[in-house]
């Protein structure tokens, strides 16, 4: 299993971050299996598209919410990593209360 869990939604409140906002936290290393999804569907497309990261953050965005870790941003980041067979994802996490 790659992930914790598939989920459709968001769970946590919202946060109020713009993509701009995410650059003052450090990347981490999370661990896949410790990842919740916040969408079921991912377009291939964005997986397989070599510059997929030129406009967006090099790194994926996770919230970190009643003990769980939810993937905000970057799920063809982390299905990329699964496929080279890596158990970890560098991501800013966000701690929400």
């Amino acid at each position: 299993m790659i992930f914790k869990r598939v989920g459709e939604e968001r769970p946590y409140p919202e946060h109020g971050y713009k993509p701009k906002d995410w650059s003052v936290l450090p990347p981490r290393q999370v661990r896949l299996d410790q990842l919740v999804t916040t969408k079921g569907t991912l377009d291939l497309n964005a997986l397989l598209d070599e510059d997929s990261t030129f406009y967006g953050d090099l790194f994926a965005h996770v919230v970190e919410y009643k003990g769980e870790m939810f993937l905000e941003d970057g799920l063809h980041r982390a299905l990329r990593a699964a496929l080279q067979q890596r158990l970890v994802l560098h991501a800013r996490v966000l701690v929400v209360d």
